[in-house]
């Protein structure tokens, strides 16, 4: 069991690694549209590590994570109120995977309607579900 859970972690810290820095890309690619000038290179370098990072990071962590987080709880009959809310946010945080995903797309054609402000407040989201999920995993509060 010790070692599902390792690697179960090993890929939360992956996934979470994407998901603290997609945003964080995403606001400054934002940023490049500004005064009414645009940074083409820059623009084509936050494209190519915005692509890498989603799919080549943070998708295969956000699946291995969950293959393992599911094999720790069926094989081994882990359960508790804990765990339900633990899902819930689990949850949460593949909706937030997948709305990165149409953000990138957004921005891989051009078509983004945000502005950086937006990104530095949509980055915060998982940083919070981290706090909870790590409290409720090693607290068990109920």
């Amino acid at each position: 069991m010790l070692w599902i859970k390792a690697w179960h972690i090993i890929f939360m810290v992956t996934w979470f690694a994407g998901l603290f820095y997609l945003p964080r890309l995403f606001v400054y690619h934002a940023m490049c549209k500004t005064h009414g000038s645009e940074d083409a290179s820059s623009i084509a370098r936050f494209k190519l590590m915005e692509r890498k990072l989603y799919f080549g990071i943070m998708t295969p962590g956000a699946i291995l994570t969950i293959v393992f987080g599911l094999w720790l709880w069926l094989a081994y009959g882990i359960t508790g109120t804990w765990l339900h809310a633990k899902l819930g946010l689990v949850g949460v945080l593949v909706v937030y995977h997948i709305y990165c995903g149409k953000l990138l797309l957004d921005f891989k054609h051009d078509r983004n309607r945000h502005s950086h402000v937006y990104f530095r407040w949509f980055n915060e989201l998982p940083v919070l579900i981290l706090i909870a999920v790590i409290l409720l995993v090693e607290v068990k509060p109920f």
